[in-house]
């Protein structure tokens, strides 16, 4: 069997996971450290898909080598169906997304093969203690959950991503216009002027992002955005070694709409950005073209927790590489309406105090 996670190290043998603080692998046991490249399987070069039209085919690079896939399980959750890959050895005993048990379904096998990867930068210790102080800065949040979160079930998933490039062609018309106040001995005038504003050009989109799991919303994605992608490496399976690796099951294809919807809005915003000084600036029509797309497959690291408080469930999601966190929390009510009563409470007693001084002044 092939070993794609459970890597042996070279000096006691033990297996060894990469440590995202060192950037290399290391070894539990002889507490040795190895450049990931000592681990390099000759991967096969990272391919590229086309979009063009709105259509792509995807034509990804060499396929998987021989046996390459042998060493990952399959974790499939009985409750929510999502799939998640780790080794024989990976202790995982509960789902990321929904945190109900899961149980080894197979060996992997199949989907494209990722071109690139970003390495984790964020460590265990270290996302928990962020989400720690998240919490803790939060004034409303119950002390009961503050103090009974399951901080523990964090877990470090690399979650497959859609990597866009595009050329933009761009052109669009506003109807914008200005007001100015003036005045007189006799008289104020209101003078309204109105322009037809015309910005045409072109942008460059590289590495926009789309997720490729229905399992993770694309509003927690783009949240936790940006990753610097002058971090990014070639794929090579030892960065996997230690973490868990979502199943996509959102296609290249699936996911061209979204990525055009978020060049296309980002367009719009920057041409809005240079037409400046204007009282209203309104689209009268719109005309953007994307060009010489491409698509490359990618795996994103991302911490994520989801626990329950009052039968309710909240999901944590952490940029694996810069520490950006999103997610949601409970509000605990009464402790909310004692702060609003305390401040009404206050401030009727401070009217009730100006006019007190007001009725004295006024003696």
């Amino acid at each position: 069997m092939a070993d794609l996670l459970d890597y042996k190290c070279p000096n006691c043998g033990g297996a060894v996971a990469f440590d995202s603080t060192s950037q290399q692998m290391k070894c539990p046991y002889c507490e040795a450290s190895f450049d990931v490249k000592v681990f390099n399987q000759n991967d096969p070069k990272p391919g590229e898909a086309n979009v063009s039209t709105g259509k792509f085919d995807i034509r990804p690079g060499e396929a998987w080598r021989a046996g390459e896939q042998d060493g990952v399980f399959i974790y499939s959750c009985r409750s929510c169906g999502g799939d998640v890959l780790g080794d024989a050895n990976m202790a995982a005993t509960s789902c990321p997304y929904c945190s109900n048990n899961v149980v080894v379904q197979g060996q992997f096998s199949g989907d494209l093969r990722p071109d690139y990867v970003i390495p984790f930068m964020l460590n265990k210790q270290g996302a928990k203690n962020a989400l720690i102080k998240h919490i803790s800065s939060k004034k409303f949040v119950p002390k009961i959950f503050k103090d009974r979160n399951h901080i523990d079930e964090i877990k470090g998933i690399y979650v497959p991503f859609w990597l866009f490039d595009a050329d933009t062609q761009a052109s669009i018309h506003y109807r914008a216009k200005t007001i100015s106040h003036s005045s007189d001995s006799n008289y104020n005038y209101t003078t309204t002027r109105h322009y037809d504003v015309v910005r045409e050009g072109t942008i460059k989109f590289a590495g926009i992002p789309v997720d490729g799991s229905s399992k993770i919303p694309d509003d927690l994605m783009e949240s936790i955005e940006p990753y610097a992608y002058d971090k990014i490496v070639d794929f090579q399976t030892a960065y996997l070694a230690g973490y868990l690796a979502d199943r996509y099951d959102i296609g290249a294809e699936q996911s061209v709409g979204r990525a055009n919807e978020r060049m296309a809005k980002s367009t719009g915003s920057l041409f809005a950005g240079t037409a400046s000084g204007y009282s209203n600036l309104a689209v009268t029509s719109s005309n953007i073209q994307l060009l010489n797309g491409k698509v490359k497959y990618a795996l994103l690291p991302v911490w994520f927790l989801k626990t329950k408080w009052k039968n309710e469930t909240y999901t944590f999601a952490m940029n694996g590489q810069t520490g950006k966190l999103s997610g949601n929390l409970p509000i605990d009510k009464g402790a909310l309406w004692r702060h609003f009563a305390l401040w009404a409470l206050l401030g009727t007693a401070g009217v009730f105090a100006l006019q007190w001084i007001f009725m004295w002044i006024a003696r």
